[in-house]
């Protein structure tokens, strides 16, 4: 996680914004007036609403806790995909 203060990120945007998303960086906007921001890619983004809506709904999460088990016990079943 890097911190930046505002006027940093306003000179050097474009580079902070490649930062974010190339290596899917969080960075804090910092502001003299407190209240900051934080800025991130849209894929972490999408990927952080995904995992709080799953764990959000007990019937999905705890499928999810049933299929990691399951792995990890070596119940799994490996199957071809074809174009059929």
């Amino acid at each position: 996680m890097l911190a930046v203060n505002y006027s940093t990120l306003r000179e050097k945007l474009k580079e902070y914004c490649d930062v974010a998303n190339q290596d899917f960086e969080i960075i804090v906007v910092t502001r003299k007036s407190g209240g900051n921001v934080v800025l991130m890619s849209e894929a972490g983004y999408n990927n952080l609403m995904e995992n709080l809506y799953v764990r959000s709904n007990p019937k999905y999460y705890n499928k999810l806790l049933r299929s990691i088990e399951e792995l990890k016990a070596g119940k799994i079943v490996k199957a071809e995909l074809t174009d059929e």
